[in-house]
């Protein structure tokens, strides 16, 4: 009778006992089983890579498309261009300079240099000038493979009418183009949305998903709706092959000091402007290396690179409106430009915005334009 009484329980700690055993080894083997799924519909998944900002795209692109000014006893003729490697070599249309006695270039800080032909086309619209002032510098990427596809977005860069580093954004309309003007002859060229005008030639036309060159701006209907360019791919050979063989001594260079000389209080006033629109640009994209390259050498003497970031780090935007200038006495340039800036409050989350009119004072040092005064005259 007494085994009776503790038979069910001694049944239940049994089947207790079995039970999570039995758990534990299915937990087991389920824990080093690898899970496959055969469902045809679910697929990997692939993020794309973040697309390149624009302004970055174009900000770093600015910092290496050239103005060249190509003169000989009757004219002058303005067109672009762009750095493409460590020696200083420059890409631009053999159009822009195959007429000129002397050639020159304004960069993006507004520096002038004396440049000489490397190489030149004779029915391709394609040259190739050195500035070994520029060897060492920082310069764009020429796509030497890629073919641009119809619909590809894309960002023209150049100096119409001497305004320098104008952009303008369109797309691949067309490709394979082929014709002649002016003795020179087009094959497989990109036909482009962007518009291509005087002093656009010889431009970068960068892609915009790479950020890299893949054509040369040379050509455009006389409406302005439609222009052309040469794919890199389809020159880089010619063009590596002059930039390989060309060596310094054997070329002719123009007097930096004579160019200045003939400037006019005009173009003195309009590259000091061009000057400070750059500086200002680069402090609004927080490229402070930039920035701090176009103080003269007395600025930078008393304010460190850190102190000069540390004075303009806190700006979170900046909008500016015309520049106003005049030649002083002293033959140098004073600007003054009403600026609004969006800055960060200490140890604050939020921002404010304040007016500030700023005075520049530039002139040129060692034959280049410098920045060799700033003065914030904002009421307190």
């Amino acid at each position: 009778m007494q085994k009776k009484k503790y038979l069910p329980i001694i049944l239940s700690v049994l089947l207790l006992t079995v039970g999570i055993v039995l758990c534990v080894l299915m937990y087991n083997s389920w824990n080093d089983e690898e899970l496959s799924v055969n469902n045809p519909t679910i697929n990997k998944v692939n993020v794309n890579e973040e697309t390149l900002d624009l302004k970055s795209i174009i900000h770093e692109a600015e910092k290496n498309v050239i103005q060249i000014e190509a003169q000989n006893d009757e004219s002058t003729l303005t067109g672009s261009g762009f750095l493409f490697n460590e020696k200083g070599d420059i890409i631009t249309n053999a159009h822009v300079i195959r007429d000129a006695d002397t050639i020159y270039v304004r960069t993006a800080n507004a520096q002038i240099y004396p440049a000489a032909v490397v190489g030149i086309g004779d029915s391709l619209d394609v040259a190739v000038i050195r500035v070994p002032q520029l060897a060492g510098k920082n310069y764009l990427e020429v796509e030497k493979d890629l073919n641009a596809e119809i619909g590809d977005e894309i960002i023209a860069l150049g100096s119409p009418h001497g305004f320098q580093n104008t952009v303008t954004l369109g797309i691949i309309s067309g490709a394979e183009r082929n014709f002649s003007v002016d003795g020179f002859d087009y094959s497989n060229v990109y036909q482009i949305s962007a518009q291509i005008t005087h002093g656009n030639s010889g431009g970068p036309l960068i892609h915009r998903n790479t950020g890299k060159v893949v054509g040369i701006n040379s050509v455009g209907t006389e409406d302005g709706t439609i222009g052309f360019s040469i794919p890199t791919n389809e020159v880089i050979g010619d063009i590596e092959k002059w930039s390989n063989e060309a060596q310094n001594e054997n070329l002719e260079f123009t007097s930096t000091t004579d160019i200045i000389d003939t400037n006019t209080p005009e173009q003195f006033m309009q590259d000091a402007e061009y000057l400070i629109d750059y500086f200002l640009e680069s402090i609004d994209i927080r490229d402070y290396v930039n920035a701090y390259t176009l103080l003269g050498s007395n600025m930078q003497s008393q304010t460190s690179y850190q102190d000069f970031r540390e004075e303009y780090i806190h700006i979170v935007k900046l909008e500016y409106s015309d520049l106003t200038s005049n030649v002083t006495e002293t033959n140098t340039v004073k600007t003054t430009v009403e600026v609004e800036i969006e800055s960060k409050l200490e140890n604050k989350e939020k921002t404010e915005k304040k007016k500030h009119t700023f005075e520049f004072i530039t002139d040129y040092e060692n034959d280049q334009l410098k920045i060799v005064e700033i003065m914030d005259n904002t009421d307190q």
